[in-house]
């Protein structure tokens, strides 16, 4: 009897193991496109038959485990560093290196600039007044980097075809024209050497901001800042550029000259403060700041950040979503010189806050970037994302103060026109980098890599992400995401319930 209860036991697994292969086999046969959960799942078959292996094939397509013999533990720290590779690098000699020249090489001359033209490109000094400060992690790895030197160590690649020799690098002033291979959008650029392998320009640890010997921390524990109501009106106009209407300014506003003039302040190519180059908080590696004029006195000013590589949270000691490349952005909306709200980027998504509810050093709002992933966040600590109970989260702490203020290049942008012009403060600052359609990064690694695998759908090592370009500049709402779906800006950080949820005005009386 026992031995029929294990037959019958035995039987009803091989019977429900069948039963699951045939109906996985058949909506994958009907509707593959309900396996289509990110841009990499586009090219299953290719991918899965990249292994070697029949075996490691079939555990991949039936059961979702790929690649199960090049997974490894989580260690406190990636990858080996090769100790060699850092010699070679240190020995050729970090003030010589060529990017450095490649933030002047941009073809424009001031001298030559009308009136007209260099009215579209200053920037008002507001912006720079509340350029965000930045809390890189106390532990993080991987630090910002800049592009010039990050291309100086890529080889553009077609999928996994190069395009060009390693040894001819690409530049800020003629990435673009790497478009012209499927107009850029299967354009990788690939990492001359193995993330693995830590490379001393992928870690960025000569960027780590320094810090000011007179500066002294300050204690944040405890911050709390109420939203400050605005007038309805004033609220409905800042919030999505797309509803503004000029009719609809305040007349307290538009007779107020202080506003007038601080629109047509322009920065003019002096320093906003006098900081040396051993000032507190300055990173070798240069923020960018691209400005734009969304019209009824609205200025979007975009802070991105740039590191070479992004490296993945970790569930049941299993890393996932490692890649090379990795920008973040904090946008501030400015409304008549006020600054209004501000958007940080997290993974595909984010979060907006009203201006007088996040910390801030001074006037100026202090922002969090997370560990390994480099997610925004407002406040330090965990932050849970996607799975419950906190299986993925971000960390953020009071590390490095990093103050992107002190070297950045800057630029504005006619989203209408899509012209992208060197501002007023870095006039020779290039372009043409800006408008690569491809990644800043490898594409995901193939299931035969000894690097990759893929577990319920997560990979480990993903694409390479698009450039600044491709984080909807053009957008009305604070927020990242479509403009068609409702943009939460929360009022309060660290958990509170409140937010801002804007109802349409009533209409005037007759």
């Amino acid at each position: 009897q026992q031995m029929t209860r294990k037959a019958r036991a035995a039987i009803t697994i091989l019977t429900s193991l069948i039963a699951y292969l045939s109906v996985n086999s058949l909506i994958r046969t009907v509707k593959p496109a309900a396996f289509i959960w990110s841009e990499e799942d586009k090219e299953e078959s290719r991918w899965i038959a990249s292994s070697r292996y029949w075996l490691d094939r079939k555990a991949c397509r039936w059961f979702g485990i790929c690649g199960a013999a090049h997974f490894h533990p989580v260690h406190a720290r990636f990858g080996h560093r090769k100790v060699v590779v850092d010699q070679l690098l240190d020995a050729a000699g970090e003030e010589t290196a060529p990017w450095h020249s490649f933030w002047t090489s941009g073809s424009e001359n001031p001298d030559e600039w009308s009136e007209t033209e260099r009215s579209l490109r200053e920037i008002p000094d507001y912006v720079f007044e509340y350029a965000p400060l930045v809390h890189l992690f106390s532990s993080e790895q991987f630090w910002p980097c800049d592009i010039a030197e990050h291309l100086f160590h890529i080889t553009p690649m077609l999928n996994y075809t190069p395009i060009q020799s390693q040894f001819d690098h690409v530049t800020l002033s003629d990435l673009d024209l790497l478009n012209q291979y499927q107009k850029g959008r299967n354009v990788f650029l690939t990492s001359n050497d193995d993330a693995e392998d830590r490379p001393s320009w992928m870690e960025g640890e000569k960027n780590i901001p320094e810090p000011d010997a007179g500066d002294q921390d300050e204690s944040w524990a405890d911050w709390e800042a109420q939203f400050n109501e605005d007038d309805l009106e004033d609220k409905v106009q800042w919030i999505d550029v797309s509803d503004s209407d000029p009719t609809n300014v305040p007349d307290i506003l538009m007779q107020d000259e202080r506003f007038r003039h601080e629109l047509q302040k322009r920065y003019g190519g002096h320093n906003v403060q006098d900081h040396g180059p051993d000032s507190g908080g300055r990173s070798e590696a240069p923020a960018i700041l691209v400005a734009i004029d969304k019209g009824n006195g609205i200025i979007d000013a975009f802070w991105f950040y740039f590191y070479s590589f992004n490296l993945g949270n970790v569930v049941f000691n299993v890393r996932f979503g490692n890649h090379v490349g990795d920008w973040e952005h904090c946008l501030v909306r400015f409304q008549h010189g006020k600054p209004k709200a501000l958007f940080l980027s997290a993974h595909n998504g984010g979060s907006a806050y009203n201006y007088e509810a996040v910390e801030k050093i001074g006037q100026r709002p202090v922002i969090y970037s997370a560990i390994g992933t480099h997610a925004m966040y407002a406040m330090p600590g965990t932050h849970s994302y996607i799975l419950p109970w906190g299986l993925l989260h971000d960390q953020t702490d009071r590390g490095p103060l990093w103050d992107p203020l002190l070297n950045s290049q800057s630029y504005t942008y006619d989203t209408v026109t899509e012209t992208l012009r060197a501002s007023t403060f870095t006039p020779h600052a290039p372009t043409e980098w800006f408008f690569f359609n491809g990644h800043w990064g490898d594409k995901f690694y193939p299931l035969g890599d000894r690097r990759q695998y893929r577990f319920a759908g997560q990979y480990h090592y993903v694409n390479g992400p698009l450039g600044p370009q491709h984080k909807h500049l053009d957008r009305g709402h604070v927020c990242q995401g479509p403009d068609e779906k409702p943009c939460v800006i929360k009022n309060w950080i660290g958990g509170r319930p409140e937010r801002l949820h804007l109802e349409p005005l009533d209409p005037p009386e007759e």
